[in-house]
């Protein structure tokens, strides 16, 4: 197969309470900016809430990170994010075949140096992220676990071998960044710099305040056939840590940011004056539950008591300033894989007097206090969730805090920066409950993150061990594609139910821009900025 158009990659995997994560994304030309020339040589000033961290684009899933990936670094293949067809990137053309996988990659790609892009060095990245000693959150995400890769450079083909069908393969090579030969040699050169094919290439890394990038020459292989010599496209990006969310709208407004993901009742203000928006469905409230063992969410009564204790539908209307919507699945970014709802059905009603009913069943019974202890042990709680979230986000976290106290559960809600939580959740483990969104599209990708191996060890940083949605996973895992949704959502439904996992808001997050225009289906897509006349 060869489509003839290229839509950007559309899987996201976004580890963020608020961030821009869905993929198909709409935009609302506000003000004069439909009306304003393009113009060349600008710098576009991106406003990023969170600091990335290292910024080897393979061995993180944070959203910050995730963002300044797509300037410096390609996929193999794409997705429509309207259709979901799968698109040509770096490879033009492919072929899967039961457990095989065959690419051939496009002519005269070079990396950042130069350096002519090969199949040997594709199959190198591959099977770098196919490695569990490697510890890719990437693995049994964006690639199946098992597959092994080969490259030939005579032919340009790069041939996948599976170790069991995966139906949405494809989709998941759509968000797997490759990395030119020299950042695979040394990957410590990664952390503050970039090798890759991409648009661009940093120049500067001043970890906490801002990333430099510079536009490439000749890079002619973007999404629909996008080049760095098209007009307006800008010749500098500065993507600046901006961590507070009004302070990033003031500086949208005075100019001095281009573009920022906005989500809290600051983007109504943003929304009244006229600024160009692009929309982004997403996923932004999941509510998760600390599973390791001495943990008192450990117990499924515990889980489910926090669950009913909660108002979701009164919380869902805190957390997004009212704009937010039920979520109805697990993978939600468009181009939605599995159409359906495996949320609605699963989920408690609100009952505090269940709930605590409950806690007692568990041994967490009420003092003269009105506090719940066990064997004289409190019970108290720590929610985190990220900074990111505004007002709206903050108010949330003490309305949950409130509910759960009602029950007698002493609740404590703080909020960290995006790799703050990140090392958290897959590192300290020391948490009870946390609000953190994992946006895809496929439901084969959120695998990893609900079931096998806890992080450290895993990406499955809560723990979460539910044998129905394992079996259900297995029986959907041997369909092809959308055949298989019915036990997917089926298996979703069976780790809602068990309070594994509380999805309770979704919505259409925002990145507005001022100064230049954009689309952003998943990520920001560096080719579509265009810098614009003041």
């Amino acid at each position: 197969m060869k489509p003839t158009t290229l839509g950007s990659h559309g899987l996201c995997l976004l580890m963020a309470a608020v961030a821009l994560t869905g993929c198909g994304g709409g935009s609302d030309r506000g003000g004069q900016a439909q009306k304003a020339e393009v113009v060349e040589g600008g710098t576009f000033t991106l406003g990023l809430s969170s600091d990335p961290g290292s910024l080897d684009p393979q061995m993180s899933a944070g959203s910050s990170l995730f963002t300044v990936t797509q300037f410096a670094y390609d996929p193999l293949v794409g997705v429509d994010g309207d259709s979901g067809e799968i698109l040509p990137a770096l490879a033009d053309s492919w072929q899967v075949d039961g457990t095989t996988v065959t690419l051939t990659l496009g002519d005269g790609i070079t990396c950042a140096d130069g350096t002519p892009l090969t199949a040997a060095g594709i199959a190198d990245n591959i099977n770098f992220v196919a490695d569990p000693k490697n510890k890719s959150p990437f693995l049994g995400t964006f690639l199946p676990p098992g597959a092994k890769a080969e490259g030939d450079d005579a032919t340009r083909v790069v041939t996948i071998t599976l170790a069991r069908p995966a139906p949405f393969v494809l989709n998941g090579l759509s968000g797997l960044p490759m990395v030119c030969p020299k950042g695979l040699a040394d990957r410590s050169a990664l952390k503050t710099a970039t090798d890759g094919t991409g648009p661009y290439k940093l120049v500067e890394a001043a970890p906490g305040d801002h990333y430099t990038y510079a536009r490439r020459d000749g890079y002619t292989w973007g999404p629909n056939g996008a080049t760095t010599a098209t007009k307006g496209l800008p010749a500098t990006v500065v993507v600046k840590v901006v961590e507070n969310e009004t302070t990033a709208a003031n500086l949208l407004l005075s100019g001095g940011l281009n573009a920022a993901a906005i989500s809290g009742p600051d983007a109504e203000r943003l929304a009244k004056t006229g600024l160009y928006a692009a929309t982004t469905p997403a996923l932004v409230g999941e509510q998760w539950y600390n599973q390791r063992a001495g943990r008192a969410t450990a117990d499924a009564k515990v889980r489910k008591a926090l669950t009913q204790a909660l108002d979701l539908g009164q919380l869902r209307k805190v957390f997004t300033s009212g704009r937010g919507t039920p979520a109805t699945t697990l993978a939600a970014n468009e181009p939605v894989a599995c159409h359906g709802d495996s949320a609605s059905g699963a989920l408690p009603a609100t009952d505090p007097q269940a709930a605590g009913a409950l806690l007692d069943e568990a041994g967490w019974t009420k003092g003269a206090d009105g506090r719940r202890a066990k064997g004289g042990k409190p019970l108290k709680l720590t929610l985190l969730y990220q900074n990111n979230v505004g007002s709206g986000g903050d108010a949330a976290a003490e309305l949950a805090v409130q509910q759960w106290k009602a029950i007698g559960v002493e609740a404590t809600a703080r909020s960290q920066n995006e790799t703050t939580l990140i090392n958290n959740l897959f590192g300290a483990g020391d948490w009870d409950v946390s609000w953190v969104s994992v946006n895809v599209s496929t439901p084969d990708q959120l695998v990893p993150f609900l079931s096998g191996p806890a992080a450290p060890d895993g990406n499955n940083f809560a723990a979460i061990s539910n044998p129905g949605y394992e079996a259900a996973v297995k029986k959907a895992m041997a369909t092809q594609g959308a055949a298989g949704c019915r036990d997917w959502l089926a298996a979703e439904s069976k780790l809602i139910a068990g309070a594994d996992i509380v999805p309770f808001a979704a919505n259409q997050v925002r990145m507005f821009g001022k100064g230049a225009e954009f689309q952003t289906p998943g990520q920001l897509v560096p080719t579509s900025i265009r810098m614009l006349a003041k």
